[in-house]
């Protein structure tokens, strides 16, 4: 049985309170302090924790208190808050099982870092958002009285896992952390999804070869003008960065206009590339397309890490002067049935607060995304590409309908003969 802050309890309780001799907590007895003290140990010894470790663990914590100055009041408030937390708090699973469309990498930094700090393993099975989502369709009908294969769905777009909410694939979460900690619009109304780092997908350019003001390039549909053919290059629509895009024109500008873009995308396009990184790539080499449509973070990656070809590409802030630029999001929401929710939702928690640090263990700097929690900076290398609310405009559409406009949007790209596939 593993107690959320249980380390903190143990430390702080028994490791400050004992060594720093501090006074007793107004409003609490030596005999509670103790009863604390015990009731830690006794699940420590549970854990299978030998007193050494109890020892090392204590050692640990009165040396960073030291270290950081902790004066008395520190270390009561502290213990009072922990005490507290840890009877209202109670995670009994080791595991998090996550169907994830993340793809950068088996074990990555937020998650190995959380794993260190809370004890809990997150154990990650991916593929594409919609084979995961139809792997949870699934797991959901069988009849079987088993739990869920995973207790938390991962999405790269926010319509995906609205579409999990709606087809009653999530259950909703009460927590004050998610809610304070997480915009309104970044969140169903029903607690059912939540998300953890906004990704903005926008024009890209060759800045040698394409002047902006010159072209009157400002839109979508710009790109959609008959001067444009053969200068594009874009995903395939099998993408989920592509459906998501078309949904929201769908939304914005009505199903007979989106396909009016979308057909002249469709016209203009010299290249399908199901790769933002190498679309980039493409745009920056001499003799193919040189404008394009991707995600902001894959530029940012390519100025991290000093590749020749991000030098050349410029972002373009789309529609600016309308409704603002296509947002898109890392989101999340806890299966139903769920075997180890309360450590789902504690990981939840943890990529609202904690995980949205600018370095490589937070959630979104990782992927040079930007965070979702104001409190947060982004990373520098997104941050250099242009501040969301400062240096431009987001699109403020609920990204709810991503998902309820996730059919038509498909058909809209079958209907125009936008490509499917990448082309050779």
């Amino acid at each position: 049985m593993k107690k959320i802050l249980f380390t903190m309890l143990l430390t702080l309780s028994a490791g400050l309170l004992v060594a720093c001799a501090s006074p007793t907590p107004e409003g609490l007895t030596e005999a509670d302090v103790e009863a604390t003290i015990a009731a830690a140990l006794e699940d420590a010894a549970a854990e299978g924790l030998s007193p050494e470790d109890i020892q090392a663990t204590i050692d640990a914590a009165v040396a960073e208190a030291e270290a950081a100055g902790l004066d008395e009041a520190d270390i009561q408030a502290t213990v009072v808050a922990a005490s507290s937390a840890a009877e209202e708090m109670d995670v009994t699973s080791t595991v998090v099982n996550v169907y994830s469309a993340r793809h950068y990498g088996a074990v990555e930094g937020p998650f190995a870092r959380f794993t260190e700090e809370t004890g809990i393993e997150v154990r990650l099975s991916q593929g594409s958002t919609q084979e995961l989502l139809e792997r949870i369709r699934n797991d959901a009908g069988q009849d079987t009285p088993n739990p869920p294969v995973a207790d938390l769905f991962f999405a790269i777009d926010i319509g995906s896992v609205a579409l999990a909410a709606s087809e009653g694939l999530l259950q909703p979460v009460e927590s004050d952390i998610l809610e304070e900690n997480i915009p309104a619009l970044l969140q169903a109304e029903d607690n059912q999804w939540f998300a953890f780092s906004q990704r903005v997908r926008t024009i890209m350019y060759n800045s040698d070869t394409v002047d902006p003001e010159e072209l009157d390039i400002s839109t979508y549909a710009d790109l959609a003008r008959p001067e444009f053919a053969g200068r594009l290059c874009l995903r395939p629509a099998t993408h989920i960065y592509t459906i998501a895009l078309t949904a929201s024109l769908v939304e914005n500008f009505g199903e007979e206009e989106a396909e009016n873009i979308v057909q002249g995308w469709a016209n203009n396009t010299f290249r399908y590339i199901n790769s933002d990184t190498r679309i980039l790539q493409t745009i920056a080499a001499e003799g193919g397309c040189d404008i394009g449509i991707t995600n902001h973070y894959y530029l940012a990656r390519g100025l991290e890490a000093g590749e020749p070809w991000a030098d050349l590409i410029q972002p373009l802030w789309a529609n600016q002067n309308e409704m603002g630029v296509h947002r898109n999001a890392f989101a999340a929401g806890v299966l139903n049935g769920a075997a180890n929710a309360d450590a789902a939702i504690l990981l939840l928690e943890w990529m609202a607060t904690e995980g949205q640090v600018p370095d490589d263990t937070g959630i979104a700097a990782s992927n040079n995304e930007f965070p979702v929690n104001p409190a947060f900076d982004p990373e520098p290398f997104a941050a250099s590409l242009g501040l969301p609310g400062v240096d431009f405009v987001i699109d403020p559409i609920d990204p709810a309908t991503y998902g309820s406009n996730q059919s038509l949007a498909l058909d809209i790209l079958e209907r125009t003969g936008y490509g499917f596939a990448e082309t050779e």
